[in-house]
């Protein structure tokens, strides 16, 4: 009996070979985006979990404000672990993270790394971190550790054994104490290096609740605690003991959070060593691959049913031989199976040979063993089955239910509430494609809004060096050298690169309407700063050379004073014109004069409104060169650069990056939706017009007398199209109507996560509705015209 099934449903395939292939490249591609879309959700849902103690592992983030400014951060001062294990019995353990680049060596090797990692001893006590070689318990007992990956031990050593090998790093001579595996993919903590905390300095060695710039993590005895843990230290933030250890004063306010390890990747609006993603996009990739598996679906039940009439003769003789209502639907579920295996089959296949290409949407490193594991190919299969019943149901259910009287009647067609059902799925299968169309539009919109919003600098060729080791002794010279090259512009140097500064600090201005203290973001620079960024100046001066004068540091700092330039919104906080700030005394790290005020600009996400800025004149905090280069030639001056750069620096390997690409990089989780909703938005509406271009050719056929007649009358091409076409676009019509509003409902709530955002446009909804009317046109008439472009002679034969 299978057998029978199965030769019927290969003849089947056979015979309507065009039906077929609609089906199979319909179903292929939806079960395609299911296993790739579900591979990297899997993906994300896991961050974190590898770590065996995952559910008792807390991030703390810390919350402050003054004077009605409130910051919110993933980061700490030194002392929030060790006081809070003091304090708290629950905590177990605590360590402090800190993730920055250094100029490794060994021997002749040298290179410039950007992830070693900094952290308190109980790190691999806390986190399961695979080690190769060495004892965990010991790995960080000592300054003179480090710890190292597989990779990097395959770097710098080759083929011999790295542990007890030394490498210098920060002019600090360090063992390997232990190798451990690559850091998983889906660790929010990725290293290649790990050495002690203590390393960082003398400004580690204080514990203290500012200077808020360490990821702490804090091991608690038992995940059951986190709830009472958390309430202990909202109350220990309100005493008056931590009031007045960290100098708050009347309504400042200090409070921090714990967020469980497992959360952070999807559910916290704070990024920390890495931008974090949204368990948001998680639900938009899955609802992408069931709306595409849908629509595949909708094309098999309205190219099933709509094949019924031609299958009236077959389903009548199987009756009349005996075949039952359950066999006859038995042989229809088993051609929906058949169709579907092919499609698995496909997909697998098809899913493997794209992962290079799914690597660059996602920013993943997936390989084709990914898809190899059993939950995968289990899924795969339980999606194939559930595809299989339900495209396959309905035209079962229509063919097996139908009376050996009805189907030997000449001319049966099966009407009514198969009609009805293709009608709805061709609304759902454009309503989607439409939704989709108009959602990725705006996504793009607002990309392209970002990439060219005019942020209050011009982010192009400016190229960023980092500064380190013995440069800051040359500083000046070095800056001189830099600026004689051809092609450079300007050169300056600040601590954070103006895309993004997370340096948090305050101020006290008074004035005549009294005392104001102000939360803020501040940022140290050096001369040229506003000229090499072009930030424009709305009021008073750049720094200049004359104002080192005023940083006078003799006796003991008695007449030292601090220039200072802010930007409008700082000014507008405090009560002041851009014009009148000039010359006003405010106090930071020391009194000093405003000498200028800036134009606003974006110093962090466009997701964040633009706060209060704070730029001092101070080059011994500068951690990077900023370079305007000319766009002539970019990668002309780049060498000239290098060659300076090996002349003067001869213990750090040239390392640099443009600030554009930094930029960028704030909004890779937007850039991978973008690029993956204008992918699904195109397969939607090439599906859709596929199970259009079936229906709309067997519409065709049914009507060939009917056109041939009507062209013997005198019709012409246009109303042939139209006659044939009119009833499609009807449908299509229905589902722009009813999915234009909910793409603006959506594209909406999506916006709202921006302060800087694109309005939605009423073009956009035209011109969609307008695209995909005449893509609906098209493929229908395509069909249609053929018909009307047969010899009358034949249609009127064909039967």
């Amino acid at each position: 009996m299978f057998r029978n099934y199965f030769k019927t449903a290969l003849r089947n395939l056979q015979k309507n070979k065009l039906y077929s292939a609609i089906n199979i490249f319909g179903l292929t591609i939806g079960l395609t985006a299911c296993l790739l879309i579900g591979v990297y959700i899997n993906h994300e849902l896991s961050y974190d979990k590898f770590n065996t103690n995952a559910n008792r592992i807390v991030r703390v983030t810390m919350t402050y404000g003054s004077a009605g400014t409130d910051n919110a951060v993933a980061t700490t001062g030194t002392k929030v672990g060790p006081q809070f294990k003091r304090m708290f019995p629950s905590v177990e353990e605590y360590a402090r993270t800190f993730i920055s680049h250094n100029v490794v060596k060994s021997g002749d090797k040298i290179f410039d790394e950007p992830r070693i990692l900094y952290a308190d001893e109980p790190f691999f006590k806390m986190f399961s971190f695979h080690l190769v070689e060495g004892d965990a318990s010991t790995a960080l007992n000592a300054p003179d550790k480090i710890v190292i990956t597989q990779s990097m031990a395959k770097k710098y050593f080759g083929k011999e054994d790295a542990l007890n090998k030394t490498l210098t790093s920060g002019g600090k001579d360090l063992r390997v104490s232990a190798v451990i595996e690559d850091v998983p993919q889906n660790s929010q903590l990725k290293f290649d290096f790990v050495t002690q905390f203590m390393n960082l300095g003398n400004n580690v060695k204080e514990e203290t609740w500012w200077t808020a710039n360490w990821v702490t993590y804090m091991l608690v005895r038992d995940e059951k605690n986190i709830a009472q843990l958390q309430q202990q230290i909202n109350d220990y933030t309100k005493s008056t003991a931590l009031r007045t250890d960290a100098g708050l004063k009347d309504n400042d306010y200090l409070r921090y959070t714990l967020e469980p390890l497992a959360k952070v990747h999807l559910y916290s609006s704070l990024p920390g060593f890495e931008p974090n993603s949204s368990i948001t996009y998680i639900y938009m990739f899955a609802l992408i691959a069931l709306l595409i598996l849908i629509i595949a679906c909708a094309n098999y039940t309205n190219l099933a049913t709509a094949q019924s009439a031609g299958r009236s003769g077959e389903i009548g003789m199987r009756k009349v031989m005996g075949a039952s209502k359950r066999m006859v639907f038995m042989q229809f579920m088993g051609e929906s199976s058949v169709i579907t295996c092919i499609a698995a089959i496909l997909a697998f296949v098809l899913s493997i040979l794209l992962i290079p290409y799914f690597n660059n949407i996602t920013g993943k490193q997936f390989t084709a063993e990914v898809l190899l594991q059993l939950l995968p190919i289990i899924a795969l299969i339980l999606f194939s089955l559930a595809v299989s019943f339900f495209a396959g149901l309905y035209p079962a259910l229509v063919l097996s239910g139908t009376k050996i009287s009805g189907v030997l009647k000449k001319g049966f067609s099966f009407t009514g509430g198969s009609n009805i059902l293709r009608k709805t799925l061709i609304v759902a299968q454009f309503g989607i494609s439409v939704f989709l169309i108009i959602y990725t539009i705006i996504i793009l919109q607002q990309m392209h809004y970002m990439q060219t919003k005019n942020l209050g600098y011009d982010k192009d060729h400016l190229v960023v060096l980092p500064i380190g080791g013995n440069m800051t002794q040359n500083f000046q010279s070095l800056k001189d050298a830099f600026l004689q090259v051809k092609g450079v512009e300007s050169v300056t140097a600040s601590y954070d690169t103006p895309e993004y500064v997370g340096w948090g600090d305050g101020i006290t201005a008074t004035d005549e309407k009294g005392k104001h203290e102000i939360s803020l973001n501040a940022m140290p620079v050096d001369l040229d700063f506003t000229k090499t960024t072009k930030m424009q100046l709305v009021a008073g001066r750049d720094f200049l050379q004359s104002d080192f004068a005023l940083m006078d540091t003799t006796n003991n700092y008695a007449n030292y004073q601090q220039p200072y330039i802010i930007n409008e919104t700082l000014a507008k906080k405090i009560g002041w014109t851009p014009q009148e700030s000039i010359g006003r005394i405010i106090e930071n790290r020391a009194m000093g004069p405003v000498v200028g005020v800036v134009k606003d600009f974006n110093f962090s996400s466009l997701h964040d409104p633009i706060g209060p800025m704070l730029i001092f004149l101070g080059r011994d905090f500068s951690r990077n060169f900023i370079i305007r280069v000319n766009d002539n030639d970019v990668q002309s001056v780049l060498a000239r650069l290098e060659m300076v750069w090996k002349q003067r620096v001869t213990d750090r390997p040239f390392n640099y990056h443009f600030l554009d690409d930094s930029y960028n990089k704030l909004y890779l989780a937007e850039q991978r939706t973008s690029v993956l909703f204008s992918m699904a938005a195109a397969l939607a509406i090439i599906l859709a017009c596929l199970g259009l271009f079936g229906l709309a050719a067997f519409t065709t056929v049914q009507r060939t007398k009917e056109i041939g007649i009507r062209r013997v009358l005198g019709a012409n091409l246009s109303s042939i199209t139209l006659l044939v076409a009119k009833n499609f676009l009807q449908l299509v019509g229905i589902a722009i109507l009813i999915a234009a509003p909910l793409a603006w409902w959506a594209g909406n709530k999506w916006l709202q996560d921006y302060a800087f955002r694109v309005p939605i446009e009423v073009y956009v909804f035209i011109a969609t509705a307008i695209v995909t009317v005449l893509i609906a046109l098209i493929t229908v008439s395509y069909h249609s015209l053929k018909a009307a472009l047969m010899n009358p002679v034949k249609s009127l034969r064909t039967e």
